[in-house]
């Protein structure tokens, strides 16, 4: 339960107490300073608490916005203050520094004058038209309640529900509706959370109608898929609609995106082989390239957080076009983000073969992720920017170097102080050639891909020996990415034994939802995974070695056998870490926007 505490003189007719309790706060009234400095002392420390002027005047949805939000422990908006309990000695102190210093301020809110006082960073919403005041005279009141009258609060938070920027697809063809299914959802008291897993489910399902292998279930789950992005959006709709921000909520959005997408990926191989058609390397590709898309995307923004000076004439160039408004769309639908992505899934799901869904995914993939590359290495080479120690620090765990990569950063650090400022990306590039390239153009079992993984390991070391602070240092994580995943991939298929890229698939898979959490970890500023979660699963160049010994010693079947075992034996680590941080109570309480819809 959260407290409000009314202050000041009440006024006939307001409706701020009844609009306070309808937030779940429980109200008291305080004459003065003094009086309300008593009654927050009895709060329980472990609640929410507010300070309200009882002369405000203002939308509901304002108050909801200034005191119910849970991201922020400190926030205001005229005339209302509040704090979450990590917040609440400053909240103390400032009402008692107010208290003692009575009658010197020309404020005549005590939430306002508060809010002066406090000595730590507040957060103010941005109310845009909606009305949040606290009137001086009754001419004033009268003026602020039409005001008040003037504007729809509800059409506003409607409209807010919706991010702000989203892809073609999600904003004409989803949104539209969209946000009156989160309104319905809110008002029967459903949470984002279980939308979310309702979306799962349903992705789940679509993926066992694709593994059926007939056109009814192929068309079953085109239609399901589709319905399952919808209910993707009402999610975080809901959220900000009902402003429902929580730590499980984080962790469930986060992932539950790329489980849905890449379990209907396999729901579409298994359907595929039931017409004696074998798929499992487009779908595994496809996987691979959606991933690496994303820790370009994950890569290039953490290392450009927080860094100053961005004169880049591309990124000049890239807001020029945004103020022309058709190309604006062009270049959000080009980039092939999850909304449009989805949709052509599930249409040529229904209307084509897996064979030809996976070809049109791999082709547009390709070329979006070469589109946005390409884009971003420009930037990065003609701005002058000076990358932060967190953002090294960032590249450097999305890396996810193991001990092996660790050692050998060490013991090449004074090497690595000499080499030119782009080396970083162009050993990690070379060595990822030299290994997937042992793993091609070698027969299945040979000794030359372990030789490969050696060096790649060497390399691995090298380009992560000092602070990734260069201007394309941001590459090492997706080049490290791609090499791996690549590796295992080309293993599984020159095993050529049945199962093998199932279990590569599976693999990669439980790899990739490692890496994902890793980025939310960051994204939310809880640091990186723990070093022993790093250390049990060997690290990115660890991996590679421990697979390709296993290629080499092992026969094709007995390889397959050894991945699946790899591969449940990850999921399970990563999968027990990654749900005891996100349910505890040291998980920030955010919900992901993740990539545009």
């Amino acid at each position: 339960m959260s407290t409000a505490i009314l202050t000041g003189q009440p006024v006939p007719g307001s409706s701020i107490e009844s609009e306070l309790r309808s937030l779940g706060f429980d109200v008291r009234a305080a004459a003065d300073a003094a009086e309300a400095e008593s009654l927050l002392a009895r709060v329980p420390s472990g609640e929410r608490v507010a300070v309200v002027d009882a002369r405000f005047v203002g939308h509901a949805h304002a108050l909801r916005l200034g005191l119910t939000d849970p991201r922020f422990p400190l926030a205001a908006i005229p005339g209302a203050v509040t704090a979450q309990p990590a917040a609440r000695q400053a909240l103390t102190r400032a009402l008692a520094r107010e208290n003692s210093a009575a009658g010197t301020t020309l404020v005549d809110s005590l939430a306002d004058r508060i809010v002066e006082a406090l000595d730590t960073e507040v957060h103010r919403p941005e109310l845009g038209s909606l009305v949040a005041t606290v009137p001086a005279d009754p001419q004033a009141r009268n003026e602020a309640r039409q005001a008040v009258a003037a504007v729809d609060d509800e059409a506003i938070r409607l409209k807010s529900a919706v991010k702000a920027r989203d892809g073609f697809f999600t904003t004409f063809f989803i949104s539209p509706y969209s946000r009156y299914i989160a309104r319905w959802c809110a008002r029967r008291g459903l949470t984002p959370n279980q939308v979310t897993t309702a979306s799962l489910l349903t992705a789940l399902i679509a993926a066992g109608c694709a593994a059926t292998g007939t056109r009814g279930g192929f068309v079953a789950a085109g239609v399901l898929l589709l319905f399952s992005f919808v209910l993707d959006c009402t999610d975080g709709q809901l959220a900000r609609y009902s402003l429902q921000y929580s730590t499980l909520g984080a962790w469930l959005d986060a992932t539950f995106d790329r489980a849905k997408e890449y379990a209907y990926y396999a729901g579409l191989a298994l359907g595929a082989a039931r017409g004696d058609d074998d798929v499992w390397a487009l779908a595994l590709g496809a996987m691979v390239l959606q991933t690496c898309r994303h820790v370009v995307d994950f890569s290039f923004n953490e290392a450009n957080h927080d860094a100053t000076a961005n004169t880049s004439p591309t990124a000049a160039l890239s807001d020029k076009l945004d103020s022309v408004g058709w190309t604006v769309w062009v270049r959000r639908m080009i980039v092939l983000p999850i909304g449009e992505r989805w949709a052509m899934i599930a249409v040529l799901t229904a209307f084509t073969t897996p064979r030809i869904t996976f070809y049109a995914l791999l082709i547009g993939c390709a070329f979006a992720a070469t589109y946005t590359t390409a884009g971003r290495v420009l930037r990065s080479v003609t701005r002058r920017a000076r990358r932060t120690d967190r953002a090294a620090r960032a590249l450097a765990d999305l890396a996810d170097s193991g001990p092996l990569a660790e050692g050998l950063a060490r013991a090449t650090k004074s090497v690595a102080r000499g080499l030119p400022g782009f080396a970083a990306p162009a050993v990690a590039l070379l060595g990822g050639l030299v290994l997937i390239a042992t793993a091609a153009f070698t027969g299945f079992g040979g000794p030359l891909p372990v030789v490969g993984a050696l060096v790649y390991a060497v390399t691995s070391g090298l380009a992560v020996a000092r602070p990734l602070k260069g201007p394309l240092d941001w590459l090492v994580p997706p080049v490290f990415r791609a090499a791996e995943y690549g590796t295992v991939l080309v293993l599984a298929a020159r095993a050529d034994v049945n199962g093998a890229l199932p279990a590569a698939f599976g693999l990669v898979a439980a790899v990739a939802y490692h890496h994902y959490d890793t980025v939310y970890r960051i994204r939310g500023n809880a640091g990186a995974p723990p070093a022993w979660l790093v250390r049990a699963v060997g690290g990115h160049e660890g991996r590679t070695l421990l697979v390709t010994v296993l290629a080499a010693v092992l026969t094709a079947s007995q390889f397959q056998a050894a991945l699946t075992v790899l591969a449940v034996a990850v999921a399970l680590v990563v999968l027990v870490e990654s749900i005891r941080f996100w349910v505890s109570a040291g998980a920030p309480a955010v919900h992901d926007e993740g990539e545009p819809a």
